[in-house]
């Protein structure tokens, strides 16, 4: 029993260890929700049926045909029986002294056949054909080529959704800011009441502080404006009712220092983008020679066909056949063809030199960004802790008075500014990791 005990502690310490939190859920629901991503599926499961259309090309084709046909009239064939059977039907008669072999006309047969039916299932298959395969390749490529598109809008999804949540929390911490800054400057309205009440203070410092009171509520409205915008582009972002409630996360410890990796940006879906264009265009290249290499078909016919709806014994019937086809001279049109998609290739080339070099680029910057972002928010945490002495000292002196007002006034809104600009640096850093993620291709799309 204790071992039974002890198993089933282990699985919740290993459950709890990997339970995800409030954003890699928002994240996964994004992922699932977003209709973009939706649109990219759709568009996916086309180029498959694409594909699935480019491999049946290999197969048989079969179809039913039927005629029936009348005629009347037109172009005939004269065949002269008559002619040629007369004369020896009558030397057979005078021979046998009898009738027996009488004179027959001469005929005329219409070339339109007349009260004529055909059906048939034809069969055709194709033996040797260039096109298709090439055909068969690129609608490969094109479906992965379509799965390339959907994991970037995906990965480009996810540091948008990090970024939005990190401004949702920067912006619902700001409105705490901005509620302590009030209660604060409440008090001081109501210290500068006690002390005129007390003839120890002039109006200035009532007004004032009123004044301060005034302004610190419209910055809290404004702030909790910023809020509620950050909540509803975060959840139009993972396709939830706007207004829906966020939960939030506790975050404790920032992120270390990165350095710069060059080779991440060989795991960036750009170039694989660019890679897998490339080879489409090599297997263009291909399609356009094609020309070079001829086409070899076949086809079988097994049907029925007799005029007056007759079926017999000899109105089934079977066709086969094979046709070849080669281009020989097409005054260059074909020569052409390959020389575009040749210069294309050059065009793909220089483009993924170009890429290589501005993720590159992306991946420098976002690592100097996010270590600048660790130093402002250092410093950030060094000059609250100034200002928090910096006005207690000042309220101390103040209600001593021996220190002015707009001294006090002074030191409130340097903590209040000092608080703010910590709060902006610290979720600036989790918005920089976002990018350095993003970059670095890092995050793991499922």
């Amino acid at each position: 029993m204790k071992k039974f005990l002890a198993f089933l502690l282990l699985l919740l310490c290993v459950g709890s260890a990997y339970a995800q939190t409030h954003l890699e859920q928002y994240i996964n629901a994004g992922l699932s929700n977003n209709e973009t991503i939706h649109q990219h599926q759709f568009l996916l499961d086309k180029s498959l049926w694409a594909l699935k259309e480019a491999k049946s090309l290999f197969l048989p084709n079969v179809e039913f045909n039927g005629t029936y046909t009348l005629a009347g009239g037109g172009r005939t064939v004269d065949i002269p029986v008559g002619d040629l059977m007369n004369p020896v039907y009558k030397t057979l008669n005078q021979l046998t002294a009898t009738n027996n072999f009488p004179q027959v006309q001469n005929q005329s047969v219409l070339l339109n056949p007349n009260n004529f039916y055909d059906v048939k299932l034809h069969t055709t298959y194709p033996i040797i054909n260039a096109e298709i395969a090439y055909n068969k390749k690129i609608k490969k490529q094109q479906y992965d080529l379509q799965k390339i598109e959907t994991d970037i809008y995906k990965r480009e999804l996810v540091k948008e959704i990090k970024v939005a949540y990190y401004n949702y929390l920067q912006a619902t911490t700001a409105i705490g800011i901005y509620e302590n800054a009030l209660a604060l400057a409440k008090e001081n309205e109501r210290i500068n009441t006690s002390l005129f009440n007390n003839q120890k203070v002039n109006r200035t410092a009532v007004v004032r502080s009123n004044n301060e009171v005034t302004k610190i509520t419209a910055q809290l409205n404004t702030a909790m404006i910023n809020r509620d915008n950050a909540r509803n582009f975060f959840n139009f972002l993972i396709n939830q009712p706007l207004t829906t409630p966020i939960l939030i996360d506790s975050i404790t410890n920032i992120p270390d220092p990165h350095v710069a990796d060059d080779t991440a940006v060989n795991k960036r879906e750009e170039l694989l983008k660019l890679n897998t264009a490339a080879a489409i265009n090599k297997n263009l290249i291909g399609l356009a020679n094609s020309y070079k290499i001829p086409k070899l078909n076949s086809f079988l016919d097994l049907g029925s066909q007799a005029f007056d709806f007759k079926v017999n014994d000899k109105s089934p019937y079977y066709f086969f056949g094979i046709s070849l086809g080669w281009d020989i001279f097409s005054g260059g049109k074909n020569k052409y063809k390959v020389k575009q998609v040749e210069a294309d290739a050059k065009v793909i080339a220089s483009q993924t030199s170009n890429i290589e070099q501005q993720l590159r680029l992306q991946v420098s910057m976002a690592t100097n960004s996010f270590n600048t972002a660790l130093i402002n928010y250092n410093s950030a945490v060094s000059q609250v802790a100034s200002s928090e002495k910096y006005y207690n000292d000042e309220l101390r002196l103040y209600k001593e008075g021996i220190a002015l007002y707009i001294e006090l006034l002074d030191a409130q809104n340097q903590l209040v500014s000092a608080q703010l600009q910590a709060n902006i640096s610290r979720y600036d850093i989790f918005v920089k990791q976002a990018e350095i993620e993003r970059a670095n291709a890092s995050f793991i799309i499922q």
